[in-house]
Formats: C-alpha cells, sequence, structure tokens
C-alpha cells in the first residue's frame, strides 16, 4: 500500500451538480478530473438510482461540461460546455437520449449559466455576461464568426465593485435570457446597467429572477429585487424585495424561495429562507426555528409536489438536508446529515446527493423511502452509485480522522486528529502507561489547520481530503477544528468574533492545539501552522502574537484591513459587517486589528503563498506582511501563483494545487527534526518538488527551461 502524495491530486475524480430524472430513474452528474498540469475534464455521467450499474460516461471528452439538466420529459439533457471554443466560454447544448448527437444551440459573446427548462420543455432560461455594446450589436443573441473581442485600454472603472474571482467586469452586466428550443430564437428579457441572476420558472409563461438594482449603488447594498416577469406579454414586475450577500430562487407556481439575510452587520447574521407568496402577498420564514444558516452545499429547491422546499446547511461538522412546507406551518425535519456535501437534488422519491467523506474524495449517493414508504426522511436508505477512485483508495493507505472535543474559555469546540499512517495507538498506549525509557513512544510533529471564511465550516472531507491525508502521510500529526466564528452551530457561536477576529479565534485554536501536544505522541516543541484566506489572516496574526510555532506557511491571506478593504471585491462587506466600521470611521482600530500591526515582532519562520489574480485577497497585502518581515530578517519567502485568482487550492490549475502542497510540507520539513530535509531556504527553488523534475525533465531533452518562483 502506498502513502498518499501531493502528486496525486492527478488523479482524484471528483463529482458534482447531481440531477434527477424526470421519471426518478437515472441521475446525471459532472465529473471533474485534472487533464494535464493546467486543465481539467469535466464531462456528464449518468447512473441508475437502483445501483444496478456503474456510471457511464454521455458526452464527449471535449471541453469542459457543466449543468447538466433533464428536461421535463426526461427524453432530452440541456448542458453548458466549452465544447470547440478556443476560450472558456460556456454554449448551451442539448443532447437526445434516445440517441442522436448533441446540438449547441447558442453562440453568444457573453457564455451561459445558470440554465433552466420551462415546464412544458420548449424553452430555457439562462444568464449571461455581457456588455452594453454587445447588446447593441447584438453579439448577445449570436457572435459573429469574425470577432474577436478587446482588452480595455485604458482601464475605466465607474463601479463600487469593479471585479470578482478572476476578471474585471469591463463594463459586463449579468442578464437573463429565454431559448426557444424548436426554432432557436433567443428573447432578451433584462438591460440596462444592472445585473440579474438566478432565472427559475414559477409555470410554462412566468419566470421569476432577481435583480441587483436598488438603492444609490447597488454594489453597496445588501438589496435584491424579486421579479416575475410574463414571458408571454414581456412584462416585468418587480414583486418582492430581499437582502443578503448572495442570492438564489426557485420558483413554484405564483410562489417564490428566495435567501434572506438580515442587513445590520449581515455578515455575522445567518441566511435564511423565506418564502414570498405572490397570490397571497405574504412572506413566510421557513426557517425560523432552526439555528442554523443555508449554506452553499445545495441550492434551495421545491420538491416534485411543489409543496415542500428542501434547502442544505452546515451542521456541527458536517452537512445536512432539510425540508419544510412552503408556508412554514411546520417546524423544518432533517433529512440527512453526514459528510461533506457539495450538490443535490431532489425528484420523485428520490434525492440525489454528490458528497466527501473521510474515506474518499467524492462520489455519487442516493436517499431513498424506507420500508414505510413515507418519502425520503431522516433514516432514508442511502444507496451509492459510484466509485469514482476506487481503485486509486485501494493502493493507498488511509488512516481515519479521530474527532476530539476540547474546552475553550466559553466552552467546548470540536475538531479533528488525523496521525500518520504508520502510527500505532496501542503501541503509544502502552508506551504511556509504562512510562518507561526504552518505551517512550514514537513521537510526531503536528501541523495545526486554521478554516477560511471566516463564517465558515470544515469538516472531515470536502476540498481539504488531500491536504490533511497527503501531511498525514508525510509524517505529520494533522488538527483542524471549527472554532468560534464558524458556521454549523448557531448564530451566536458565528458572531462571537465580532470585532475581534484574532483574540477570539486564537484562544479557541490555541486550546485545542495545546490539548493535541499534550498527548504523547506529539512533539509539542514541533507544532507547525497553516491556513487559507481567513486561515491566512489568522496564521499571520497568529505568528505576530507567539512564537509557539516552528515554522508557518500563510496562504491567500488579509494581512491589512485597509488595504484589503480598498481592493478586495464585494467582500469589503465583510469588513463593514464584522467590524461594524471603516477605515475613516476608526483607523487606528482596523490597524491594530492587522496582522502587519505587529509583523516586527514575527520570528517564527514563515512562507507566505499567492495568487496573482487573486481579487478576494489581493496581493497587495501579503506584499506588505512579507516586506516587514524581511526588514525584520525573518526567515521567509513570497511565492506567487500566475494565473490563479483566491480558489487556488480548491479548482488551480493542478500542478500549482500539487506545488503549494509540496511547498507547504518542504517549508515544514525544513524546520522538523523527524524529516532529513534542508531548510527550503538553503536548497534550489525547486528542488524536492514536481516542478524541480519538470525542471529536470526540461534540462534533459536540452530545451534549456528553467523553473522559477
Amino acid at each position: 500500500m502506498d502513502r498518499i502524495q501531493a502528486s496525486d491530486y492527478h488523479d482524484i475524480a471528483k463529482p458534482s451538480d447531481p440531477r434527477v430524472a424526470p421519471d426518478g430513474e437515472r441521475v446525471a452528474f459532472v465529473r471533474t478530473v485534472p487533464e494535464d498540469d493546467e486543465s481539467y475534464e469535466s464531462t456528464v455521467y449518468v447512473a441508475p438510482t437502483d445501483g444496478s450499474e456503474e456510471p457511464r460516461r454521455l458526452t464527449l471528452v471535449e471541453g469542459n461540461d457543466a449543468e447538466p439538466r433533464f428536461s421535463p420529459s426526461g427524453d432530452r439533457l440541456a448542458f453548458t460546455s466549452t465544447r470547440g471554443k478556443d476560450d472558456d466560454t460556456q454554449q448551451l447544448w442539448v443532447l437526445p437520449l434516445d440517441g442522436g448527437e448533441a446540438e449547441q444551440v447558442t453562440d453568444v459573446v457573453g457564455g451561459v449559466s445558470s440554465i433552466e427548462w420551462s415546464p412544458d420543455g420548449s424553452r430555457i432560461a439562462f444568464v449571461q455576461a455581457v456588455t452594453a455594446e454587445d447588446r447593441e450589436e447584438g453579439r448577445d443573441l449570436e457572435v459573429p464568426e469574425e470577432y474577436d473581442p478587446e482588452e480595455p485600454d485604458p482601464r475605466v472603472i465607474d463601479r463600487t465593485v469593479f471585479r470578482s474571482g478572476q476578471q474585471y467586469f469591463d463594463g459586463k452586466r449579468s442578464h437573463v435570457y429565454v431559448l426557444d428550443v424548436e426554432s432557436g430564437d433567443i428573447d432578451r428579457l433584462t438591460d440596462g446597467d444592472v445585473d440579474h441572476s438566478t432565472p427559475t420558472w414559477g409555470d410554462e409563461g412566468t419566470l421569476f429572477y432577481a435583480a441587483k438594482d436598488l438603492g444609490e449603488d447597488p454594489d453597496d447594498n445588501y438589496r435584491f429585487s424579486v421579479v416575475a416577469h410574463d414571458t408571454d406579454e414581456d412584462d416585468a414586475e418587480r414583486v418582492h424585495e430581499t437582502t443578503g450577500f448572495r442570492m438564489a430562487l426557485t420558483a413554484s407556481g405564483e410562489r417564490v424561495a428566495c435567501l434572506y439575510t438580515e442587513p445590520e452587520q449581515a455578515s455575522l447574521r445567518p441566511t435564511e429562507l423565506h418564502v414570498y407568496d405572490r397570490a397571497a402577498d405574504e412572506v413566510y420564514d421557513v426557517t425560523a426555528d432552526i439555528d442554523r444558516g443555508l449554506g452553499h452545499e445545495a441550492a434551495p429547491q421545491w420538491g416534485p409536489e411543489g409543496e415542500t422546499v428542501y434547502f442544505s446547511t452546515p451542521d456541527e461538522g458536517a452537512s445536512a438536508l432539510w425540508s419544510a412546507p412552503g408556508d412554514a406551518s411546520e417546524t423544518p425535519e432533517r433529512l440527512y446529515r453526514g459528510g461533506e456535501v457539495n450538490g443535490a437534488h431532489v425528484g420523485e422519491d428520490v434525492v440525489a446527493i454528490t458528497k466527501s467523506e473521510w474515506d474518499h474524495p467524492g462520489d455519487v449517493f442516493v436517499l431513498v423511502p424506507g420500508g414505510d414508504g413515507g418519502g425520503v426522511a431522516d433514516g432514508s436508505e442511502e444507496r451509492r452509485l459510484s466509485n469514482l477512485n476506487a481503485e486509486y483508495l485501494d493502493g493507498v493507505v488511509l488512516p481515519e480522522p479521530e474527532p476530539v472535543e476540547f474546552e475553550s474559555e466559553r466552552g467546548p469546540v470540536e475538531g479533528w486528529v488525523l496521525v500518520p499512517p504508520e502510527f500505532d495507538e496501542s503501541e503509544a498506549r502502552s508506551a504511556s502507561e509504562e512510562r518507561t525509557e526504552s518505551a517512550e513512544p514514537e513521537r510526531y510533529p503536528m501541523v495545526a489547520e486554521i478554516h477560511g471564511g471566516p463564517h465558515a465550516m470544515w469538516t472531515t472531507s470536502g476540498t481539504m481530503w488531500h491536504e490533511f491525508q497527503t501531511l498525514a502521510a508525510r509524517g505529520y500529526v494533522v488538527f483542524w477544528s471549527n472554532p468560534r466564528g464558524s458556521t454549523g452551530f448557531g448564530e451566536e457561536y458565528m458572531s462571537a468574533i465580532e470585532r475581534d477576529w484574532g483574540n477570539v479565534t486564537l484562544t479557541d485554536v490555541l486550546a485545542g492545539v495545546e490539548a493535541v501536544a499534550g498527548r504523547d505522541y506529539v512533539d509539542e516543541d514541533e507544532v507547525f501552522l497553516t491556513g487559507g484566506s481567513f486561515g491566512g489572516y489568522m496564521t499571520s496574526w497568529t505568528v505576530g502574537q507567539t512564537d509557539y510555532f516552528r515554522a508557518a506557511v500563510s496562504q491567500r491571506g488579509v494581512y491589512d484591513f485597509t488595504g484589503f478593504y480598498g481592493s478586495t471585491d464585494g467582500a469589503y462587506k465583510l469588513l463593514e459587517g464584522d467590524y461594524d466600521t471603516t477605515p475613516w470611521g476608526e483607523p487606528e482600530f482596523l490597524w491594530e486589528q492587522s496582522p502587519v500591526a505587529n509583523a516586527h515582532e514575527v520570528t517564527t519562520p514563515t512562507l507566505v503563498l499567492h495568487s496573482d489574480q487573486d481579487f478576494r485577497t489581493p496581493a497587495n497585502t501579503a506584499e506588505l506582511f512579507h516586506r516587514i518581515l524581511r526588514k525584520q530578517g525573518t526567515e521567509t519567502r513570497l511565492v506567487r501563483y500566475p494565473r490563479e485568482g483566491h480558489e487556488l487550492s480548491r479548482s488551480g490549475e493542478p500542478a500549482h494545487i500539487v506545488d503549494r502542497i509540496e511547498r507547504m510540507a518542504r517549508w515544514f520539513d525544513g524546520y522538523s527534526s523527524y524529516h532529513d530535509a534542508e531548510r527550503a531556504l538553503d536548497r534550489p527553488e525547486n528542488d524536492g518538488l514536481s516542478a524541480g523534475e519538470d525542471d529536470e525533465a526540461d534540462a534533459d531533452d536540452g530545451s534549456g527551461k528553467n523553473g522559477d518562483e
């Protein structure tokens, strides 16, 4: 059996976006696996819900496919794909399921997303992001073959939020369109300098969608209009207003379920689910009786009967699926809890989910009614439909994380401990009990990981599965937790870090670290620290407060709140919410809350990792932190990843994901007496990394290429 390695990432397939066919007999999903160092292969697969056959590939291995959606009659599958494109622009395709080739039905300039069939199967609604000029020239309906877009030069900015992800908006706005499947005609339903999103059909003629069109500056508030559009008469009516950091809608007849967050310090508030009944002009708070906020696990959706709404939440270290009547007449019922769910879809007497667990990085499952025939409910049968990584998992050693609970200043905190594959618990216990020199337990260094967010939640799996297992396989005890500020434990727990990210979180993290480091098999003098995003903030904050950790790796962090406020995307509202202030309101206070304020005190060797196109936590504050460390003589290095954004660790280029984990481990190895390794600063830049192997191969073939950092 082999140990898991960082480079194994190239072999790991993951599922997403499951969809149940109308007859409940099949589930379509997207399977994604690295194709090479820079790209992925994403194709649509289908599996029978009775588990009688292995999933089979449904679409060609060409381009990247997404959003598989069965037609209401179940005879066709719509999906988006970059097939045949020189760029990453998704177009809409329709595949007949009784035989025949998929047909591309759009060729639009802004790409296609958020697709949804009309109830009668005659039309498909979608969203694309386009400029006013695109709309004037009709390129959003059909783009001329000879059209070659140009980058703005210079780039003129007249918006508060002008970029996100890895892209500048450059005048683009998201608009809603409807395609007539038979004729191929496309109708533009929205226009103007406003963003629209999440189209959802109420009936054959009524399409609901969200519009970010309220207030003097829609970029600078949480307000959304809910619009009902009569597509037969081309008449739009604003029927409701809601607020939130993000938006999702799902409609059933005259009722539309939407996300809602209290606007006052919204980042500290849970995301609720409201149902607006247009006919009755009533709003129902579906989630009022549960102290959980909706997560990103699965978008809310109505069940096939149109009376029950389904949604997902984080729930004390796992994902949970819930159902509730649309009129909020009953308390939501938890249907399922387990693993980390990244997609779910409700069908006729079946719920399909894609999830990962401690022993696998992702597969497709269905929940089916138990023997009482009462429908899907808590305790329903869970049936596995795929084993996407069976061959890989059969060949590696996979230790199981141990759940731990430890006391902090305000009560218990949960976490997990993952030990190296060779760890023998019985030998460790025996040596501990005997306490003889000859029976000293074997000891291991330890890595503590801190999650991002800050309002997020870790499980035993998800996007961190491979990283945790890789570090354990390299001989480290790995510890991670959900300190105060995390979601999934109620609003009070989530809001406990108000105006104090650093000290509150650090108190909980250190309580857990010290509890685990106190075990006989952990060397408490060799504890390392890392985290990304908010975890990067916490890593840099921590090394400015204590020299407890042997070395640290800070990733894609926020280091200076004022610099972050001015350069991030819409996440500046996170600072206004969590800290209830602005840089001009309390400049000294925000400086004191920033890791750079104490960077001159840092003695811990600290590696700083960042992405060149990270518009969530832009690199300028990382550069400031790194420069201060350099000026103070602290052992440090800054590594920048080109072409990457804030999602580097989750969906970055495969070679970069591997490199990031390898550099982290190499940095720790150099300061660990348990690893025969020089400091990374004393080695060639790519020595001991996959990038170094590529350099050697390039040298062998005479290309003369050199790797760099």
